[in-house]
């Protein structure tokens, strides 16, 4: 599933569940950081007791992010991790359990796409690295001006995988990342930490819902629990859903397209490789002070309150004459069931099905159409009902030639509109551009020193005039040519094509045409779509895909083994007896080794980080399994417009011809590559004021073998085994630091111990219900909410869990506190203490006085009363005030300061309706303004006047 193209449709689609983070900075005083107290409340109005990272969304962006310049070395990544869980962690502040989990080995199923994912990254690499050479020689040839070029290693992101000296030195580092906080940040005092490092099999984000799942089942479990799980992936919004637990909430950075990114050349922002110049750099602030500053802010986070959208799912999946009792968790499973079918990480989507064109709302309108006739709900518990299934697809599959028709219907009108903008832009260029002295700069930037300067003004006006006279004179009936130059006389005839219209990618499949399944099988699969036998087995490949993914989400792995042997997805129309399919799994699989999933997701680009017999392996001719590592492969669009949209044609791994050819080579691994090949587990951390810190020192010094319980009564209810760690932290032992710039930890008082989670049987289903106890939360979405989200109003998100929050503001001692320490008599800024000359701001500072409304104001001003003559004229346009009875917005804090501002800048003559010092009295909480006593007065009564009755 695409995240961005998700992501955008369910903050659309449902706003209220999106809410800003409130962020405490750490502060500076006499050049010393003061960083944040955790352990004070939380500023965003709510305590969370479980905080659980997704490390795979942390470590990419830290190691080469795409909107600042790549950390220089492998120990500057690991401080901006670091620093990147030390940001999160003060925003969320987890009181009982903070659970970190590296991507282990994955699923087969999960693999391919892993696979696709890295033989693209290193496809893009060494393209990227020739054509930056290319460009490069190409501007110093030019005589262009670019920084030297660093000889420093190109960092490949696919170390980020299982069994990688990256991934274990990684695990090493936050192990001493855990012992330091622990002995030295207030809040994590209290807290338990379980580490769940790459050698641990299972992707980050199951590894968290496995353990939440076991965790529910137990009977110390408190139901009340507030998860919060932070990670980009659309795939954890389903996976929180799935959980049922009431308060789960989802924090990621915010997702901002086209974010700026720097030249991979001149390191300048505004323009790609392929466009640079070689300009040298301009100077930044008076001292070129700015230089290393980058034009874009700090990545701010969000939260997404998933008991919000839960309302949003309960109000839209509400349904009237069931032939069956209406239950809201198991419409909700139905839900998360449906966003499968467009796009997962396992599986790929239906063609009729992307979300962009509403696939997920049609969905559900189909489905709450035919839940009448299915007599019961798709899923129980992660296990599908095949035969309802086949009811809603087959209902999809009626109107799947509509929907291409109209998807072609919307692609041709969206390029003629294209091509009508190139058109009018063209039309409007000038027809000649000034030049010289003349030439347009950018605010501040005539003086840079790209600008240019003339010795003779006189002269270069002369020449552009003589330029001006010397270009032909347009008519508005001249025609034009495709670069926009006026045609010569009579003109010439136009091309049917617009010439520099972009070339559209070929399809012979033409969804929108009569005999597209035909087309469709022949082009992607290489059969005759009359072939039932083989289009019977796509179909349940998907259908046995769409079990498995959500037996994953669920219950956990079904089959280590499975995945999905074709890159193309079935029509819905196809989903016809799969009501017999089987939808069994072997049992007993088990996970590859972490060396072993690296031969099976790197291409050999990517060897470097293997064994050298096994890298022989993926580059030698005559390896027997030379034919799973192509130097290059065909990208099908696959009806997209961009590469990385399409379908990489790879070819998919024999695991039996994998194993076989690793068998000779198992012997060349040293005992440090066998040591990273194993599987490991968690790691439990406490500090010493933890209740589980001397139960867990009291089992090293007994030296017990076997594996014990967790207390529960003594860590908020977790259960599960501790068994010892050879490589444990233990007290009074020093704590080396992997990291050269980060200092030992001499005076160590944490420990550590393996930690195992609860075990159950194999064919032991957890129930998916909110558990007994479980208190709902308090209803958040109002009528207002509900029409915000489905007619496009404006919709701005709230600051923090509460929706009454005060926002900052000054209050009269401070506006007192400016008055003092401002400049007197300039008259200059918004908090001066003199008020603005008559005449220089008439009525509001951003609104101004028509002509007539000066008059006017008088005669409103005899028409009040005389409680009211202390309100001030009435503005010209109404800030609507917050009434929770009435659904209204708060006043955002960015209204209250224009607010303030406006009743700051009236005329003096209505000084008398400020408050002390010409200042606006503010708002109290009831919208009125907060009178100001007679006693002790600082300044004059406005004088007597028969239009006003002063008591």
């Amino acid at each position: 599933m695409g995240v961005p193209a998700f992501f955008r449709w369910l903050s659309r689609k449902y706003p209220s569940i999106i809410v800003n983070c409130v962020e405490e900075k750490p502060k500076e005083c006499n050049g010393v950081k003061i960083p944040v107290d955790a352990s004070k409340p939380n500023p965003n109005d709510v305590e969370f007791d479980n905080l659980y990272l997704d490390m795979n969304g942390i470590i990419h962006p830290c190691t080469h992010p795409e909107d600042k310049p790549a950390p220089k070395n492998e120990d500057e990544m690991m401080v901006a991790i670091f620093e990147y869980i030390d940001r999160l962690f003060n925003i969320v502040r987890p009181r009982r359990l903070l659970y970190m989990a590296i991507d282990g080995v994955a699923p087969r199923a999960k693999m391919n796409q892993q696979r696709s994912r890295r033989f693209r990254a290193s496809k893009e690499g060494m393209e990227a690295a020739v054509e930056k050479q290319r460009v490069r020689e190409e501007i110093l040839a030019k005589g262009g001006f670019l920084p030297p070029e660093e000889i420093k290693e190109r960092f490949d992101s696919n170390c980020i995988t299982p069994g990688t000296e990256f991934m274990d030195n990684l695990a090493k580092c936050l192990r001493y990342y855990i012992a330091d906080r622990l002995n030295n940040d207030p809040g994590w005092k209290n807290l338990t930490v379980i580490l769940s490092d790459a050698s641990a099999p299972g992707e980050g984000e199951h590894k968290i819902m496995d353990y939440i799942r076991r965790q529910r089942a137990q009977p110390n479990h408190d139901p009340n629990t507030h998860h919060c799980l932070c990670g980009a992936d659309a795939d954890l919004i389903m996976l929180g859903l799935a959980t049922h637990e009431p308060n789960f909430t989802i924090i990621r950075e915010e997702f901002k397209p086209n974010k700026p990114k720097p030249c991979g050349l001149c390191n300048q922002f505004g323009h790609e490789v392929k466009d640079c110049e070689g300009l040298p750099r301009e100077k930044k602030g008076k001292h070129d002070e700015l230089a290393d500053s980058l034009p874009c802010a700090e990545g701010e986070f969000i939260f997404l309150r998933l008991n919000v959208l839960r309302e949003y799912l309960e109000r839209e999946l509400t349904m009237a004459s069931l032939p069956f009792t209406f239950d809201v968790e198991r419409s909700i499973d139905d839900w998360v069931f449906m966003c499968f079918f467009v796009g997962n990480d396992f599986l790929p989507h239906l063609p009729s099905l992307e979300i962009r064109e509403g696939a997920i709302d049609r969905l559900v309108n189909i489905y709450k159409n035919v839940v009448h006739k299915t007599g019961g709900y798709l899923t129980e518990s992660g296990y599908v009902n095949l035969q309802r299934v086949q009811m809603i697809m087959l209902a999809v599959g009626e109107v799947e030639d509509s929907i291409f028709k109209k998807r072609k219907d919307d692609e041709d009108s969206f390029r003629r509109r294209q091509k009508e903008k190139r058109k009018r832009m063209k039309r409007d260029q000038p027809a000649f551009t000034p030049s010289g002295i003349l030439t347009p700069h950018a605010l501040g930037a005539r003086n840079s020193p790209g600008s240019q300067v003339t010795s003779n003004p006189r002269q270069a006006a002369y020449e552009m005039r003589m330029q001006n006279n010397s270009s032909p004179s347009v008519s508005p009936n001249t025609s034009f040519t495709s670069d926009g130059s006026p045609s010569p006389i009579g003109g010439i005839k136009r091309k049917a094509e617009d010439s520099d219209s972009e070339p559209e990618p070929e399809d012979n499949v033409r969804l929108w045409e009569a005999g597209w399944k035909q087309r469709y099988y022949k082009n992607k699969f290489d059969v005759d779509a009359a072939d039932e036998k083989f289009r019977r087995k796509v179909v349940q490949s998907y259908v046995e895909g769409l079990c498995w993914v959500l037996r994953y989400y669920y219950q956990g792995c079904a089959s280590w083994k499975w995945y999905y042997p074709f890159h193309y997805a079935p029509f819905a129309s196809d989903f016809e007896g799969i009501a017999d399919m089987p939808s069994d799994f072997e049992k007993g699989t088990k996970p590859f080794k972490p060396l072993e999933q690296l031969m099976g997701v790197f291409p050999a680009a990517s060897g470097n980080f293997l064994p050298p017999t096994w890298r022989k392996l993926m580059s030698d001719p005559d390896s027997s399994i030379i034919d799973f590592y192509p130097e290059d492969f065909a990208i099908d669009l696959n009806g997209k417009k961009y590469a990385w949209q399409g379908v990489a044609l790879l070819p998919f791994v024999d695991e039996r011809r994998l194993r076989a050819a690793l068998e000779e080579v198992y012997p060349d691994l040293t005992p440090e590559e066998n040591r990273r090949n194993s599987l490991g587990g968690d790691v439990l951390f406490v500090g010493k004021h933890h209740p589980l810190h001397d139960f867990i020192l009291e089992l090293y010094q007994t030296g017990s073998t076997e594996p014990v319980d967790v207390p529960p009564e003594l860590c908020h209810g977790i259960q599960g085994k501790f068994s010892l760690d050879e490589e444990a932290i233990l007290p009074d032992q020093i704590v080396c630091s992997p990291v050269p710039m980060l200092r030992d930890l001499t005076q160590n008082t944490a420990i550590s111990i393996n930690f195992k989670d609860p075990q159950f049987a194999e064919d032991y289903i957890f129930k998916a219900v909110m558990l007994p106890g479980a208190r709902k939360p308090a209803a958040v979405l109002k009528p207002s909410d509900w029409e915000k989200s489905s007619n496009g109003r404006q919709w701005k998100p709230q600051l923090g869990f509460n929706r009454d929050r005060r926002p900052v503001h000054l209050d009269q001692a401070a506006f007192r506190t400016l008055g003092h320490v401002m400049p007197r008599g300039s008259g200059a800024g918004i908090y001066s203490s003199a008020a603005p000359p008559p005449g220089t701001y008439q009525g509001n500072l951003y609104r101004p006085l028509l002509r007539g409304q000066q008059a006017q104001i008088p005669k409103l001003m005899s028409n009040m009363r005389p409680q009211d003559s202390w309100r001030g004229p009435p503005p010209l346009f109404q800030q609507q005030r917050f009434d929770r009875g009435v659904g209204a917005e708060p006043l955002l804090p960015w209204n209250r300061m224009l607010q303030s501002q406006n009743a700051a800048f009236q005329p003096n003559q209505y000084q008398m309706l400020a408050g002390p010092g010409g200042y606006p009295p503010r708002r109290d909480d009831r919208g009125g303004r907060q009178g100001y006593p007679r006693e002790g007065r600082k300044y004059p009564l406005p004088p007597p006047s028969g239009r006003y009755s002063w008591n």
